[in-house]
Order: structure tokens, then sequence, then C-alpha cells
């Protein structure tokens, strides 16, 4: 009999085309299936909480599988990072209920964009490079007109099979951490692109390129021509998944 799993993990993008398996293309989902057939003996297909983009980050994601091996969980945590490439970890995997789902029993979401002011070279790929002067308080200002919405049609992107556009935004800030400007957002779930083009149209709100008025009415237009454009995805960080406390079994 199969026992469901979750397991959470952490990875650098940066080699990856996104976390959903793509002909041809090296992705994430790609590895950890790969990683968790050999290491089980069996085919195994997770399911994960949801899709990062090509050169997206993840300091926190969860996916579930089933398996009908037994196995010392922690013994598996060592022989994953053992046969994993160092740009992916498995921090943990335990036992779930029969119909825990990584990706619908998802609580919140938490992402964090981050931009360096000063050319460095130990965060080429890792954050985006933008040198110019911005109005932070202008930003923090217009980011909290995002949790008086729903519909954020404005940044997301174009012709994808989602059924809605409504997301719930319970944080959204701008702060300064040394020679880094991060952007930290919330939600119970995010549409294809949002967070980079929130970003993007946010950074032109800095610029005082857009007023905070023009960005209210950026949302409210739901058109997403609009909007700002979206920023480089290698800036993005999936930081937080959250569950129910009893998801575990």
């Amino acid at each position: 009999m199969k026992q469901r799993y979750f397991i959470e993990l952490m990875y650098d993008g940066t080699a990856y085309h996104g976390w959903q398996i793509q002909p041809n293309s090296s992705t994430v989902q790609e590895q950890i299936n790969l990683s968790l057939s050999t290491v089980l003996g069996e085919e195994i297909n997770v399911v994960g909480a949801g899709r990062t983009d090509t050169a997206v980050h993840a300091k926190q994601m969860f996916a579930h599988f089933d398996s009908a091996v037994e196995f010392g969980m922690d013994e598996l945590v060592f022989k994953l990072n053992s046969f994993l490439k160092n740009d992916i970890s498995i921090v943990r995997v335990f036992k779930v209920g029969d119909s825990a789902h990584s990706r619908f029993d998802a609580i919140s979401r938490k992402y964090e964009y981050i931009i360096h002011k000063n050319k460095n070279p130990f965060l080429i790929n890792k954050a985006w490079h933008f040198h110019k002067n911005l109005d932070i308080d202008a930003m923090n200002e217009a980011a909290k007109f995002l949790m008086n919405y729903n519909d954020f049609t404005s940044f997301s992107k174009l012709h994808t099979q989602t059924k809605t556009n409504n997301c719930t935004i319970t944080f959204a800030k701008w702060e300064e951490r040394g020679h880094t400007l991060v952007f930290s957002i919330e939600a119970d779930r995010f549409l294809r692109n949002m967070v980079r083009a929130i970003v993007g149209t946010l950074v032109a709100v800095g610029e005082n390129k857009l007023s905070i008025q023009d960005f209210i009415e950026i949302i409210e237009s739901k058109d997403r021509s609009k909007a700002g454009v979206s920023v480089p995805a290698h800036g993005l960080y999936l930081v937080k998944v959250e569950y129910p406390k009893d998801i575990s079994s």
C-alpha cells in the first residue's frame, strides 16, 4: 500500500528552466523525480507546491509523492542529497495523509525580490543590479494598495490557463538590507509572472515615472499592457510556503 510523503527542498534556479518538467530542458522537478526514482527503485513523479519560472530560486519549496517502499526518512534525505547536484538541497521528508496535496493545501506563499545597487560579482544571477536611486517611501505607499484589491489581471502573464486572476495579498513591503533592496510579498496564491510585473511597476513608481494614483489605476484597469516591465527572473525567490498545522500524518 502506498504512503504519501511531503518533501521540503531548496534550490538555486540558475541552471534550470523552472520547476515544471519540459521537453528538452533541465528542470528541478525532473531532477527530483530522477533522484527519488533511482534511490527508491520505483517510478516517482512529484507534484510541486507551485511553478517557479526559469532562473527563479526557492529557499523553501514543497512537493508530494507516493511510494510503497519502506525507508528511513533521514536516510532518504542523505541519499537524495548525495545523488543531486549541489544547486538542489533536500531539507526533509515527512509523512502526510493520503489526501494531502502540496499545491492545493498550501495556505499562503511568500516571495522576495532582491535588487542590489552596487556592482557585486557575488550576486550575479542572484539579484537584479539596478543602480538608479529609488523613492522607497513612494514604492511602499503604492504597495499598500495591493491589499485593497483581489483581481490582478494587470500583473498576470497573458494567455495562461488560469481560471481566475483573483488573489488575496496579505503583505507587501520594501526594505533596505545593507546594499540590497528587498521586496517581500505574501498571498494565498500568485499568477504567472505576477511578482516580477508588480516589482517592475513599483520600480517605475520609485523612479517617479508613475504616480501612486497611476499605480492604482493600473490595478483597476485589469490591462497587462498598462503595467510596468517584468523584472529579471534571477532576483526572485520563493521563500515560504505555509500549510495547516495538521498536514503531517
